[in-house]
């Protein structure tokens, strides 16, 4: 992809910035050296290596979802200062 003064300046456009002349050719400079860098990587030989998230191998460490029994509305409710049909009754905060 070949980097444009045009183009700089439509991403100037979104990233909703003003660069100077000079400012403008050093960044178009600078994205043609990264887009430079990817296709490089892209001609990397990928073949067999395996797809990962993470460079160490993790898994998941969280514990199985497991129904147990539970507390009522109504034992939940029964310290609150006051509650009505199994809610909280706080005080009104937003007029």
């Amino acid at each position: 992809m070949q980097i444009t003064p045009e183009l700089v300046k439509y991403l100037e456009s979104l990233a909703r910035i003003t660069l100077s002349e000079d400012e403008e050719k050093k960044v178009g400079a600078e994205l043609g050296d990264i887009l430079a860098y990817i296709d490089m990587l892209n001609e990397l030989d990928t073949e067999g290596v395996e797809a990962m998230s993470h460079c160490f191998p993790l898994t998941n460490v969280m514990r199985e979802d497991e129904v147990a029994p539970s507390m009522s509305p109504d034992e939940i409710t029964a310290n609150a200062p006051e509650s009505s049909d199994g809610s909280f009754v706080v005080p009104k905060t937003v007029e």
